[in-house]
């Protein structure tokens, strides 16, 4: 299983929020500072999200994540504020590895196959943002059907791996919630990268056992609950 740190960036600071609100940010400093220590640590990749695209301010961001994705050959999946097929594409020709598309995924399922047909299904990654079994939208203010009836969809679409956020446990720092978990495992026939939650090696593990292709990690990791090299020795066990 592969570990992608988590890089979000609000108004050009590496920040984490809780449960996705910008005013309970905790602020960490410089993106780009956090990403190589991620990266020098061992890390399989980075998880960027542009916060301020993700609340409407699509530009800000743009031109500082675009310089780190140009210095670094390291494994990118960048996501927030990616609201058209010509947004992602854009992302992909400078060189980011795999786009997670939220709540453009739900609202326009067809750029799924669009992306998919032009870049290869690896590259594209419909996130899965789920409160109590149902997919949330814009904000995670909007209900939008079963995460599982989604994500079949979006297989069927094309989608070279998901990205399943468990809403109810994000940004919390108490631990996992592995059910819904396994019962999207077990339907899904691609990749799964699992975030939400993950705040102690036994989560790590659970989530290896489990199956997932991977685990973001954030809140946790940024506090010093975990620590890089023990969660990666547990992940590649």
């Amino acid at each position: 299983m592969e570990i992608y740190p988590a890089v979000d960036i609000l108004d050009g600071r590496c920040v984490q929020l809780v449960q996705g609100r910008p005013e309970a940010a905790t602020v960490y400093g410089e993106p780009a500072a956090w990403a190589h220590r991620w990266l020098d640590l061992g890390a399989d990749g980075l998880h960027i999200v542009n916060l301020d695209g993700a609340f409407g301010r699509a530009q800000k961001n743009a031109d500082l994540i675009r310089a780190f994705i140009k210095e670094t050959s390291a494994f990118v999946e960048l996501g927030g504020g990616i609201r058209s097929v010509e947004d992602a594409a854009g992302w992909l020709d400078t060189g980011v590895d795999r786009v997670i598309l939220s709540t453009l995924s739900v609202r326009s399922p067809e750029v799924v196959r669009a992306l998919a047909d032009e870049f290869g299904s690896k590259r594209v990654m419909p996130g899965i943002d789920a409160r109590g079994g149902e997919v949330m939208i814009e904000g995670w203010e909007q209900p939008a059907g079963s995460y599982l009836t989604w994500a079949e969809r979006f297989e069927a679409l094309g989608a070279g791996a998901l990205l399943y956020t468990n809403v109810d446990v994000e940004g919390l720092q108490q631990g996992i919630a592995i059910e819904p978990v396994t019962d999207l495992l077990a339907r899904a026939r691609v990749p799964v990268v699992v975030s939400g939650g993950i705040s102690a090696v036994g989560d790590v593990r659970a989530l290896r056992d489990a199956g997932a292709a991977g685990a973001v990690l954030g809140s946790a990791l940024y506090a010093g609950k975990v620590h890089l090299p023990e969660v990666l020795e547990a992940a590649h066990a």
